[in-house]
């Protein structure tokens, strides 16, 4: 069964329930209203009847037919008095006999003065409501009975209008059910239709519908945005594959190569040799360091480390520390108490990465590592980046035309970047006054913690 037949089904039977106890409710209200006014009407009579107006038990003259009874049907009461002893004597009305009770034989005897009782009473086919009310001590009862068949088929009546009602307004409850649920389920069915769409593979084809600002809209816009970062994930991930495809290919292609070389190389000299071997070790070097690159972007491993307070002038001390032992260079950091909530790893390695390129592009002069208010940057006095370059630089796999020659991955500028952006930050990569290149990145103003207190930082 379907959300539209269950919705429908739903509204149905919450419209019937309601329905029913209204029904119910009303029945009991109009029965008790009735039976009041029969017991009032009762009890008015019989003060008549007690105060000699015997005449309106008298019978009305109506039109009979064939199969009528032989009492006459409009006059419905029937009156008696019953003696202090308990003996009773017809007053008029019906001619029907009521039975006199020992309740009733009490009140004629020693009742007090308008002392009264109910009770039914059946004969024949036809019910009674009957009253008996005492005229004072010694002074015998009156007995007064009306036929309740007439109210009871009012109530019957009702009854039915009622049960009709309840059963119209089950027929309008279901079908407003539906329409409601139709309604409501239309976006649902198209939403379904697209996860479907998703679900076989097709993400660019796959139109969401976003109208509405209930749950059913907010699902939408969510699945919509959802749906828009699977697309460009997909899209990343095949750039990625083909890029790194192409990458691949050189340094396999070298090694494909110095491995044919390498059968002969018995009938190689010394020097050729030692050149061919340190080619493959530099190659194969190469090549598991474009490998390492390619697994820390596709997996993004930095995102899985918890956030903690850190202090950005630490991270780039410990960075340039490292390359400083690498790579023999001079290398400064200027810093001021900067600290933020991040990911100290990660932020480390955007630091030493920043720092391998400048050493890369700059193979002489002081590099420098500058830290103000969440704003790392790096600057170097190599030959700088070309207007064409700078908007790409932190493309993946893009190497400058005078760069092709120089070892790397081209991964760790895209990596900067993606550690920068997962810290709410930007990156960076402008030219610097009297030669030279500033790269760096931001972090999110969110993420900074006041400068001073410092020493809450984990250095």
């Amino acid at each position: 069964m379907n959300l539209r037949s269950k919705l429908a089904i739903a509204f149905a039977g919450v419209g019937a329930a309601a329905a029913i106890l209204v029904g119910v409710f009303s029945y009991q209200a109009a029965s008790q209203r009735i039976n009041a006014e029969l017991d009032r009407s009762l009890l008015t009579t019989s003060a008549e009847v007690a105060a000699g107006a015997t005449q309106i038990l008298a019978p009305s003259p109506v039109t009979r037919g064939p199969d009528d009874d032989d009492h006459d049907e409009a006059q419905p009461m029937v009156a008696q008095a019953i003696a202090p002893d308990g003996t009773a004597r017809p007053l008029g009305g019906r001619p029907v006999h009521l039975t006199v009770d020992d309740a009733d034989r009490a009140l004629a005897a020693t009742g007090a003065l308008a002392d009264h009782r109910y009770r039914n009473f059946t004969a024949g086919r036809d019910d009674y409501r009957v009253i008996t009310v005492a005229l004072g001590p010694g002074r015998g009862a009156i007995q007064l009975g009306i036929d309740v068949d007439e109210s009871r088929h009012v109530l019957a009546e009702l009854a039915a209008r009622i049960t009709g009602v309840s059963a119209l307004v089950l027929v309008a409850a279901a079908l407003a059910g539906w329409l409601l649920a139709r309604q409501i389920t239309r976006r649902l069915v198209r939403l379904t239709r697209a996860t479907e769409q998703v679900g076989d593979g097709r993400l660019a084809d796959v139109a969401v519908p976003v109208g509405g600002r209930d749950e059913v809209g907010r699902l939408s816009r969510s699945f919509d945005r959802m749906l828009g970062r699977l697309a460009d994930a997909r899209a990343d991930q095949e750039r990625l594959v083909q890029d790194a495809a192409h990458e691949l290919r050189t340094p396999l292609t070298s090694l494909r190569t110095n491995a044919s070389v390498l059968r002969r190389f018995g009938e190689l000299g010394p020097d050729a040799r030692s050149r061919l071997l340190d080619d493959v070790d530099g190659e194969a070097r190469e090549l598991t360091h474009l490998i390492d690159e390619l697994v820390e972007l596709a997996t993004r491993r930095y995102e899985a480390e918890e956030p903690a307070p850190v202090e950005l002038g630490r991270v780039a001390e410990r960075a340039a520390e490292r390359v400083r032992r690498r790579s023999g260079r001079v290398i400064t950091v200027d810093s001021d108490a900067s600290a933020v909530t991040g990911q100290p790893k990660a932020l480390e390695r955007a630091v030493s990465n920043l720092l391998e390129n400048a050493v890369k592009f700059a193979p002489e002069g002081p590099i420098e590592v500058v830290v103000r208010d969440g704003r790392v940057q790096v600057l170097d006095r190599g030959p700088g980046i070309g207007d064409e370059d700078t908007p790409r630089v932190f493309d993946r796999f893009h190497r400058a035309d005078g760069a092709r020659s120089l070892p790397g991955s081209g991964l760790g500028l895209a990596i900067v970047r993606e550690i920068a952006v997962a810290h709410s930050g930007s990156v960076f990569a402008e030219p610097r006054p009297g030669g030279g290149a500033v790269v760096g990145f931001t972090v999110g103003p969110d993420l900074l913690l006041p400068i001073s207190h410092p020493g809450h930082v984990d250095g």
